[in-house]
């Protein structure tokens, strides 16, 4: 991971020579640039895909809410429903006449007092989507915070319970700080021109769905490469034997899915993209489209096989620089199918046992009738019954964002780093007692 691929070596065009693992010491990604990054922004591929997506709505988030965000700590706005202004002054307990000046310090000490309207749109919409919700930022969902919530879920239910996941978050964390890491510098990107984009000037949404259960065992992530549906797994890393038995009915759903909604219309040729396929499993949601870059997890596959993943997925032009399909093909080939393989996006095994890119068309017809057409199939990855990832979850998953960030940082310096920290931690704990002891003595 040292050095860089020197940008002469074309990847696409020579597999060979990069599919031996000793050949590049980088795995050979296309350039990474921040307009593919944006594009997969929920806030930009959304509006395109509405009919096929999950209910969800859309909050544009100012400065100061991202200010917010930013900063450390978790100060959380006054919970409306403890509010005390209704208490009589007989109760015995406090009215809002005695304790206006508690009142005051309140609302100076509330942090949501720059972006009262932010607060407001997400009150309103958790009742306009039942009163349960699921947040994410631009990219990311805060599925590594869920144990700091009650629910040990993103369920959330109060504007508080969305920000204290995504103050919580490594993930939100990442989309503010380091979305446009490894990213080519320069390019004009999306609606902001003559201005360079960093993370400091990008559209930044709320992203909230209508909280709802979902079946984990059919969801499934897809690898395109080339405007091509290469590789399909699932996402939920546990084993379901009923998958094995429609394993080719949802490959060839989600074939048709991408074929008909996403091939042509999402602007990138390189990309992915997560689906839910429910019961009776014959329609096909689309719930993400992700980078097709290292940041993305390849869960069952590792990004060395999709990036080598076929190897004939540039075939060389035919010699007579035209493609010609007999009539009398078997299998009908479709025009769709011609026009893909014209644009030089079928394996040149394709080209030969379907007579396609031959010079001498009567040898091709007669060719084809006793050869069986070879159609690239994409790989459906599911976890077996025997494979160790089906049992190697004991361990809960994003355990590892538990921790805080400076036991982490000590974890890596061996035991005597955990020590040290462990001997200053002490000492915080010792100061803090001393300092709420003489407290206590001056009261």
């Amino acid at each position: 991971m040292a050095a860089a691929l020197p940008s002469s070596v074309d990847f696409e065009s020579s597999p060979k020579s990069l599919s031996e693992p000793n050949t590049f010491k980088k795995l050979p990604f296309p350039p990474v640039t921040k307009r593919h990054i944006l594009n997969c922004s929920f806030h930009s591929w959304y509006p395109r895909y509405r009919s096929i997506t999950p209910k969800a709505r859309l909050i544009p988030l100012s400065q100061p809410f991202i200010t917010y965000l930013r900063a450390d700590g978790i100060v959380l706005p006054p919970d409306d429903n403890d509010r005390t202004d209704w208490s009589d002054s007989d109760s015995g307990i406090f009215s809002s006449t005695d304790n206006a000046s508690d009142a005051e310090t309140e609302e100076d000490d509330d942090p949501s007092a720059p972006w009262r309207e932010i607060h407001q749109a997400i009150k309103l919409t958790i009742e306009e989507l039942d009163g349960k919700v699921v947040p994410k930022l631009n990219w990311s969902a805060p599925k590594d915070a869920t144990w700091i919530a009650a629910t040990n879920s993103m369920e959330c239910r109060t504007p508080n319970d969305i920000y204290l996941l995504l103050k919580s978050s490594d993930f939100v964390t990442h989309d503010l700080e380091h979305a446009f890491d490894d990213c080519e510098d320069g390019e004009a990107t999306g609606g902001i021109e003559n201005e360079e984009l960093s993370t400091q000037n990008i559209p930044y949404f709320l992203v909230l769905r209508k909280n709802i259960t979902l079946n984990p065992s059919v969801e499934f992530r897809c690898f395109v490469r080339r405007r091509r549906l290469i590789a399909l797994c699932q996402r939920d890393l546990n084993h379901f034997e009923f998958l094995f038995m429609m394993q080719d009915k949802l490959r060839d759903k989600i074939q048709q899915f991408f074929e008909l909604r996403l091939r042509e219309s999402f602007p990138d040729e390189n990309f992915t993209f997560d689906v839910y396929v429910p019961p009776p499993h014959d329609r096909v949601w689309l719930v993400d489209i992700n980078p097709w870059a290292q940041r993305t997890d390849p869960l069952l596959f590792s990004w060395l096989e999709l990036l080598t993943l076929p190897k004939s997925l540039s075939p060389a032009p035919s010699e007579s620089g035209t493609i010609s399909l007999s009539l009398t093909s078997r299998n009908n080939i479709s025009n769709d199918l011609a026009q893909s393989a014209y644009n030089n996006t079928i394996p040149t095994e394709s080209y030969n046992c379907c007579g396609i890119g031959k010079s001498d068309s009567a040898s091709a017809s007669d060719t084809e009738e006793d050869e069986v057409e070879d159609i690239f199939t994409p790989e459906f990855r599911l976890v077996r019954r025997d494979d160790p990832e089906a049992y190697g979850f004991t361990t809960p998953q994003y355990s590892a964002h538990k921790l805080p960030r400076d036991v982490v940082d000590a974890s890596g310096g061996g035991e005597g780093s955990l020590r040290e920290f462990a001997t200053q931690w002490k000492e915080v704990l010792a100061k803090r007692k001393q300092d709420d002891t003489e407290d206590s003595a001056e009261d």
